[in-house]
């Protein structure tokens, strides 16, 4: 019974030997508790996100056997690939908006993972006899109801890693065959891509802890020349966030006027580009004021892969770029990846 955390991974730069391989998902993870005709969908910290896809319960409840527990993604696909921006939109309050958006922009599932099944719980059972009996469970499932794709052969794996990223997907995840399932414990693997960038840092905001860098405020000019934020680069050492503070001392704006985001107040600029400290649903009331810099540095960020127009994840600092100009930290510097169908992925 519900809550249970899902198992978890640790990052690894390659794709290790002799495990079970699956693609990595951008989406919701869910671990769905089906009881009859009862059925919850537990997020990755336990929360509930059944109420925000009653398409994927309905499929659950015609598709999953009648007493099980599963592991998977939830997901939504648009043009062929993963869209995570269309994820984020279901978290809504109002059940009418959350209605529409299951019409048009319904999601999936695609599971990776039984955990029970009848009267057994199955935590304790290896790897590999958890995938034989999620492929027999689900023998004869179809659309939107996925099983995840599985492989043995690392070449394969580092194939899926390459191509894969075209229908959207992140990566590679690595699993012991013997693993028995452990909730909430980073025994897996992943593989994540990994770029880089030259962002302008035109902001900061201040750690909890006090007056020093808890993150640096990224941007990127477009075609027209406007400075977007596409993120944030922040995990610094304490002794670290200290010296930042006084390196971008210099650079210190008594107000946001004459900055190219000085309108972050003004929720009709937020809906027309990308500025820093836009409301949104996941933050709630957390303070997202920040202090503005002279767009005049640039440093030199670590990133695994865009979402839309913006960094997907929180970047890693790798170094300053004094050699670089701020107008040359544009778009046009990202790598596009090929496309890929994520209907191949799938097998559909």
């Amino acid at each position: 019974m519900p809550p249970l955390r899902p198992m978890l991974a640790k990052t690894a730069s390659a794709i290790p030997p002799g495990m079970q391989y699956e693609a990595k998902w951008d989406g919701f993870r869910a671990v769905v508790f089906r009881d009859g005709d009862s059925i919850e969908l537990g997020s990755r910290t336990t929360k509930p996100l059944t109420r925000y896809f009653p398409e994927v319960v309905r499929t659950l409840l015609a598709q999953l056997p009648p007493r099980c527990v599963v592991d998977g993604e939830i997901v939504i696909a648009r043009g062929g690939r993963l869209d995570f921006d269309a994820l984020l939109e279901r978290i809504h309050p109002a059940a009418s908006r959350v209605t529409h958006l299951a019409e048009v922009t319904p999601a999936s599932f695609v599971a990776f993972d039984l955990l029970a099944l009848g009267d057994d719980s199955l935590l304790d059972t290896p790897q590999h006899a958890r995938r034989e009996a999620l492929a027999a469970a689900l023998r004869g499932a179809s659309a939107p109801l996925h099983l995840a794709p599985v492989t043995h052969d690392p070449a394969v794996a580092q194939a899926w890693f390459e191509q894969f990223e075209g229908a959207g997907l992140d990566g590679v995840i690595a699993k012991p065959p013997d693993l028995p399932y452990r909730p909430g414990e980073r025994v897996m693997i992943k593989v994540k891509h990994e770029r880089t960038a030259d962002c302008v840092v035109a902001g900061l905001r201040l750690h909890k802890s006090g007056p020093v860098v808890g993150s640096l405020l990224l941007g990127l000019y477009d075609a027209t020349g406007r400075l977007q934020h596409v993120g944030v680069c922040a995990a610094f050492p304490m002794r670290r966030r200290q010296e930042l503070m006084t390196e971008l001392e210099p650079l210190r704006m008594e107000s946001a006027e004459g900055h190219p985001w000085q309108q972050w107040t003004d929720p009709q600029a937020q809906a027309t580009g990308r500025l820093p400290g836009g409301p949104s649903r996941w933050t709630g009331t957390k303070d997202l004021s920040w202090l503005p810099l002279r767009p005049e540095r640039v440093c030199e960020v670590a990133y695994d892969h865009l979402q839309g127009d913006r960094f997907r994840h929180t970047t890693q600092f790798r170094r300053w770029r004094p050699d670089r100009e701020p107008g040359q930290c544009t778009y046009a510097q990202l790598e596009e990846t090929v496309r890929f169908d994520l209907a191949d992925v799938l097998g559909d």
